[in-house]
């Protein structure tokens, strides 16, 4: 939906106004749904995760009604710029190809892009993949990253690279055969490995550091202000840490306010 709502903060008023005559007090956030711990379904049905529940408290402070907003990831710019969603908030790196594509929050989760592989697999190390046959969700950061020049040293020994829509699809296709790595954000790694006991291992190297920030269109300044300074009111009174542990992101990868 199109942001159009008036925002009461201390001593003053803040006008954001989208490009419909849609008044209602809206914030729609696009996430994908596949990607814990940062945004997924529950064995409830409901969509939650790290990113959403700080969404939700954002919202709340803001006084927005949040809309949680499936999209596929692929076509994440289309669904921002179309006015459909509001922002993209779910482990969405800030990459240097993406830096003048949005108008960024400040970076909020350190993050490493790392290789996962069955845990009886003979790959130790990103050498290793040579001649392997690696899977990448499409439209993802680790996909911009692996085909870029600065890895092509790695990129060209494998036996291919191919794109899966979500990362449910490339373990589906680790565990048939028919891939041998995934290269994968560690929080969802790491989240994939803690609720599939001793199925698979993540290598030791990682292949790229990041950092993951909220995308908003490049001319919604004021609402990204808005995002960021209620986002530093949950580091102040300890709610960011707390929501860190409850989805069990390291300490050490939540950077915002630092």
């Amino acid at each position: 939906m199109k942001l159009a709502k008036t925002l009461l903060t201390i001593g003053t008023i803040i006008l954001f106004t989208g490009c419909s005559d849609n008044s209602s007090n809206t914030f729609t956030v696009g996430f994908d749904a596949s990607y814990p711990p940062y945004g997924y379904m529950s064995d409830s049905g409901e969509y939650i995760g790290f990113d959403l529940d700080l969404a939700t408290i954002v919202c709340e402070n803001l006084g927005y009604e949040l809309i949680k907003q499936p999209i596929d990831w692929s076509s994440k710019d289309m669904e921002l710029n179309s006015g459909n969603i509001d922002c993209i908030w779910n482990g969405f790196s800030i990459t240097p190809d993406r830096l003048d594509q949005y108008a960024w929050s400040a970076a909020y989760v350190d993050n490493l892009q790392v290789i996962v592989v069955p845990a009886d697999s003979d790959i130790e190390t990103l050498a290793d993949l040579k001649d392997k046959h690696v899977v990448v969700q499409s439209a993802s950061a680790a996909s911009e990253a692996l085909n870029s020049d600065k890895l092509a040293y790695l990129t060209d020994t494998f036996a291919d690279l191919s794109e899966n829509p979500d990362y449910n699809t490339a373990f589906m296709n680790l565990d048939a055969g028919a891939a041998d790595a995934i290269a994968i954000d560690i929080g969802v790694a790491t989240y994939q490995l803690d609720n599939r006991t001793n199925k698979y291992r993540i290598l030791d190297e990682p292949f790229e550091s990041e950092k993951y920030g909220i995308g908003f269109r490049i001319d919604d300044t004021e609402l990204r202000d808005a995002v960021d300074a209620e986002l530093l009111k949950l580091v102040e009174n300890g709610t960011y840490y707390e929501l860190g542990e409850k989805y069990g992101i390291d300490k050490n990868m939540l950077c915002l306010g630092k």
